[in-house]
């Protein structure tokens, strides 16, 4: 029996299914739901309900249907949950997720159901009984069968299909005008808390809150809450601190320092119970040096009412699979304090900025950002734009009901500029969304979020419409709304070895697999030596997609050859491709190699079309490679740190600290080493001496900007736990060098033995000729 990592408000426990005990595979177990709380119990955190960021997924395909149907396709089990929801508050009935099988090959989650809140009977827990309750707060029932219900279940495609759906309800459906008290529905936004937060402050209570509210949202239906989740929200806010757990994170941090000086962790403030607190183990930033071109920063406990205010640092492996950068405890949540937060955690990284960044729509953090990663493209989570949609158009959608889907149709579907303006405009003039301030708010940021704005930019994600969330829930089924500070440290550790596990078996997978080729091609060859099994996987059907897509030659200037590609039948989707035959460079107008950094099947076809037999160098991300984490470590800590954290006297402490021990276990092995390292100690002390004697003074321990008085301990020793020298970065750049020019040999060599053939096929053609000739002139003359 398999036990699931956390007990979820809706206790979960996994049964490996029996022989003849259902109707599934037998590579699968099965989850059954044991407890269900009820729909109208206030004091439940609902974190498994179909609400929040859990409904974040890829609609790309959908179609403005009214309801499901069994064979209805969906890009994921997410959008499948998010549409039925959205089908519920369209009915009247609220929803939560039910029984879902796992595969056991991987521990995926294969098949899900997602049922009217309203399904099955309340059960007794042991001690409940009708007499002696008179303590208790009696709970209305609201369990009473009900049936109705929707089956998900994953193709080989990796899409989702409707296996099963249930429409009939055996109880009466909400109106639309008490849809919002639903639990499925109800959900306090950001800028609702920004709006609570700032009435709080100036001494207003629930209730006068609420009107404001009402007032501002045109009607209660629109707030998107009740009552009582505004008065459960402003408790928490009041409340929001570690207190006695506090103690028990700082005593973990301590203890996982002291055995392992590359663990980094760091408070702001005065008082620990009330200040921020980051940490980042080794393996989070050895994780960095690898795959630190691309990052999220999840704050989903601002979103789904978590207890502990947990927000990862997270990123994409090799595999595709999240992988760890570090985590935030954050009590405070100004700019200065994620401007702290984010300053910190480069330090932690050595000071070196990611390519791009995801957030959420959050006017402080753009800020924070903007400050600390000034050249980094920041994009913000589409998904909870696509909540905050369903909340501030929810009065239009319940009279237009396929709003929402042409919504997302709109921002998934769109493949360039002109088309994405044209299609916004249509669908603010045809659904009368002219003049509305949150969807103008929403145009006007449209460059950090909408898809075909970001493509020049590395995101790491297979597809462009991909939902980053799907791909950064690492701590999923670990850390929810009824996680506590107590036992957040035992998830976070379960949930950190359960990632590592999986990387293994995908490496394991890797090396000891091969994968089907599919076509003679020996690119394909190629990469299947190169690439991971998934990153391999999703190369190939690039490549197998150029059979379908011809090249075209349109322009030759002499260095760059312009094609149009484009699918049979599909011609009104063409692409265009710039090739540099020389260089054997390639731009395409999808930007997908620029987005994921796997090559597009149009810049494929263009190679197919021109001979190019082996995929140049260039368009191989190391990062993606079986080899991902060979080679030196981008890591000279001291060095490559911001000024500020150079600056501490705590990090410079640590710094020579962990070096010297390094030096003293090395020096202390045979006594002509020894011997060695006592000359280099004493020519390296004079040079202090001289340094000190005509250098700037000696920076006495303060305060770092941005914090006010901050705890820090970290050990900055390399990861590997060896020293790293400027021999060695001198030698792999001019190796990289010499690589570069190797390669580019190697072009020319291509692009001269192309021109050879082509060479020898035209002599080949005018012997043939010539013969052909000398064969009729000699009959000529026979006859």
């Amino acid at each position: 029996m398999e036990f699931e990592p956390l007990n979820m408000p809706n206790e979960v426990i996994e049964f490996d299914v029996m022989a003849g005990g259902s109707g599934e595979d037998d590579d699968t177990a099965i989850a059954v739901d044991v407890v269900h709380p009820d729909d109208d119990d206030d004091d439940y955190n609902d974190d498994d309900l179909v609400s929040g960021r859990d409904l974040a997924a890829t609609v790309d395909s959908l179609d403005p249907v009214l309801e499901p149907y069994e064979g209805m396709e969906f890009e994921s089990e997410e959008s499948a949950r998010i549409f039925y929801n959205s089908y519920a508050r369209r009915v009247g009935f609220s929803t939560r997720v039910s029984v879902y099988h796992r595969s056991r090959r991987d521990g995926a989650i294969i098949c899900r159901q997602v049922v009217c809140s309203r399904e099955g009977f309340r059960r007794c827990r042991d001690g409940d009984d009708t007499e002696g309750r008179s303590s208790k707060r009696q709970r209305a029932v609201t369990r009473v069968g009900c049936k109705a219900m929707i089956t998900v279940k994953r193709l080989d495609s990796g899409k989702w299909v409707v296996s099963k759906f249930f429409r009939e309800h055996n109880h009466e459906l909400v109106p639309p005008d008490k849809v919002h008290c639903l639990r499925s529905h109800r959900h306090v936004s950001g800028p609702a808390r920004s709006l609570i937060d700032t009435l709080q402050a100036a001494g207003i209570g629930p209730s006068g809150v609420m009107s404001v509210l009402i007032k501002e949202s045109g009607g209660i239906n629109n707030v998107g809450f009740t009552t009582v989740d505004c008065r459960n929200y402003m408790s928490s806010s009041r409340q929001r601190s570690l207190g006695s757990g506090g103690q028990h994170v700082l005593d973990y941090l301590k203890r996982m320092q002291a055995e392992n000086p590359s663990f980094f962790y760091a408070i702001q403030g005065d008082e620990l119970s009330t200040g921020n607190i980051f940490w980042a183990d080794a393996s989070s930033r050895m994780n960095y040096s690898y795959f630190g071109d691309t990052v999220t920063f999840d704050t989903t406990y601002r979103t789904n009412r978590y207890r502990v205010p947990f927000a990862p640092f997270t990123g994409l492996n090799h595999h595709g699979q999240p992988v760890l950068f570090g985590c935030a405890l954050l009590l405070n949540e100004s700019e200065s304090s994620f401007v702290w937060l984010f300053e910190t955690w480069l330090a932690a990284m050595s000071g070196r900025r990611p390519i791009s960044i995801t957030t959420d729509h959050d006017r402080v953090i753009r800020a924070a950002v903007g400050q600390v990663f000034p050249d980094a493209r920041h994009r913000f989570c589409k998904w909870n734009i696509f909540r905050e949609a369903q909340e501030k158009l929810s009065q239009v959608n319940q009279l237009q009901p396929t709003l929402e889907a042409e919504f997302r149709k709109c921002i998934n579907a769109t493949e360039t500029v002109d088309e994405f303006e044209a299609c916004w405009e249509s669908l603010i003039q045809r659904y009368g969304l002219v003049g509305n301030e949150w969807v103008q708010s929403m145009y006007n940021a449209r460059q950090q979020w909408v898809p075909v704005y970001l493509r020049g930019a590395f995101f790491g994600e297979m597809s462009i419409t991909q939902g980053s969330d799907s791909v950064n829930s690492y701590f999923d089924g670990f850390v929810n709304a009824s996680t506590t500070i107590q036992v957040l440290i035992k998830q976070y550790e379960k949930a950190v070895a359960s990632r590592h596990e999986k990387e293994v078996k995908a490496d394991y997978d890797t090396i000891n697999t091969a994968p089907v080729l599919k076509t003679p091609s020996p690119m394909e060859k190629q990469a299947a030596n190169i690439y991971t099994r998934r990153i391999f996987m999703k190369f190939q059907e690039e490549l197998v997609e150029t059979l379908a897509n011809p090249a075209t030659k349109i322009e030759d200037t002499g260095t760059v050859t312009t094609y149009r590609v484009a699918k049979f039948g599909e011609d009104h989707k063409a692409h265009i491709v710039r090739f540099s035959v020389f260089e054997k460079k390639a731009n395409c107008s999808c930007q997908m190699f620029e987005f994921s950094g796997i090559i597009c099947r149009h810049i494929l076809a263009v190679f197919r079309a021109t001979n190019v037999l082996t995929l140049p160098s260039h368009y191989v991300l190391k990062r993606w490679t079986r080899n991902a984490k060979s080679g030196v470590v981008l890591d000279e800590r001291a060095l490559d740190m911001p000024s500020n954290s150079r600056e501490s006297a705590t990090v410079r402490y640590n710094n020579l600290r962990q070096e010297a021990i390094k030096y003293v276990e090395e020096g202390a092995k045979s006594i002509h080493i020894y011997n060695v390292a006592m000359e280099a100690l004493q020519e390296a002390s004079k040079k202090v001496a001289a340094a000190k004697k005509h250098g700037p003074g000696v920076t006495q321990l303060g305060t770092m900007v941005n914090g006010g008085n901050r705890e820090m301990r970290t050990g900055e020793g390399n990861c590997m736990g060896q020293p790293q020298s400027y021999s060695l970065d001198e030698k792999d750049k001019k190796i990289m060098e010499l690589t570069s020019e190797l390669d580019n040999a190697n072009q020319r060599c291509e692009v001269y033995r192309a021109n050879l053939l082509a060479i020898l096929k035209d002599m080949e053609e005018q012997k043939l000729k010539l013969s052909v000739k000398v064969q009729n002139v000699r009959l000529g003359l026979k006859d």
